[in-house]
């Protein structure tokens, strides 16, 4: 279950679950340094992702993931040596590439004048700005707003994600207008719409052009990983790891 954002022109991909060499609980293509693959399995799914997209792993740009709003100009290749949570680039075959189990990955392109990004959107880093600051580094070099297009991969759907009051306060005390985003509000619990808030980050920012897909990692398991399915399920406890997918993007002169 690939799937490709319709108003994405550059070479992309949001990768499901499979086509990897990954083995056992995460057999399929786990791209997660926390897993339980070697790491000559890791790359190798690495690679298999970059050969998708028309070129090879040492063109992947990745980052040490976390929840933060940092996003960094990538000018080159890089594996693992920044840490941050988003990426912008105007240099053509660098592969801009995102892990996430259920965090939300955003794609973004001004494909006019040839800038593309990627925002890592858990809710702490959406809350946090990570989109924000995504959009005003493609700005920064160049990119016009009127030409962003994004699109929101697939990430853990309302109907899975119950939270608690304390994670409802924080969103509140940032903006009481958020409370929109929290359904079933009951004992102290609630639901919280992780897609739509990115998507209306998105347009807060001014982009308009805004395609989500859509897809439950929490409920497609046959396609997706998804960190709080495997915490339910023990896994993560008992393997001291969990997978993720990836979600890429390349801009190509």
């Amino acid at each position: 279950m690939k799937w490709k954002a319709r108003n994405i022109l550059n070479e992309h991909c949001f990768f499901d679950c499979h086509g990897g060499v990954s083995k056992g609980i995460f057999a399929g293509m786990n791209v997660s340094p926390k897993g339980c693959d070697s790491k000559e399995e890791l790359w190798e799914n690495l690679n298999i992702a970059a050969g998708y997209l028309g070129l090879s792993k040492d063109r992947l740009a990745l980052l040490n993931q976390g929840v933060s709003a940092k996003v960094f100009y990538i000018d080159k290749p890089t594996s693992f040596e920044l840490t941050g949570d988003g990426m912008v680039t105007d240099r053509a075959d660098i592969i801009l590439a995102l892990r996430t189990a259920d965090c939300a990955p955003i794609l973004l392109e001004d494909a006019k004048n040839g800038i593309v990004a990627v925002a890592h959107a858990g809710w702490r880093g959406a809350l946090g700005g990570v989109i924000e600051n995504t959009v005003d580094l493609m700005l920064r070099k160049g990119a016009i707003l009127h030409n962003i297009a994004a699109a929101v991969g697939p990430c853990i759907g309302r109907e899975s994600y119950e939270v608690d009051e304390f994670f409802h306060q924080q969103f509140l005390q940032k903006n009481a207008k958020f409370d929109k985003y929290f359904y079933n509000k009951k004992a102290e619990k609630f639901l919280f719409d992780l897609e739509k808030f990115c998507v209306d980050r998105l347009n807060a920012c001014g982009v308009d052009k805004v395609e989500a897909a859509g897809l439950d990692t929490y409920k497609l398991s046959d396609d997706y990983y998804s960190f709080r399915r495997f915490t339910h399920q023990r896994i993560v406890k008992e393997n001291g790891g969990f997978a993720t997918q990836l979600s890429a993007i390349v801009l190509r002169r």
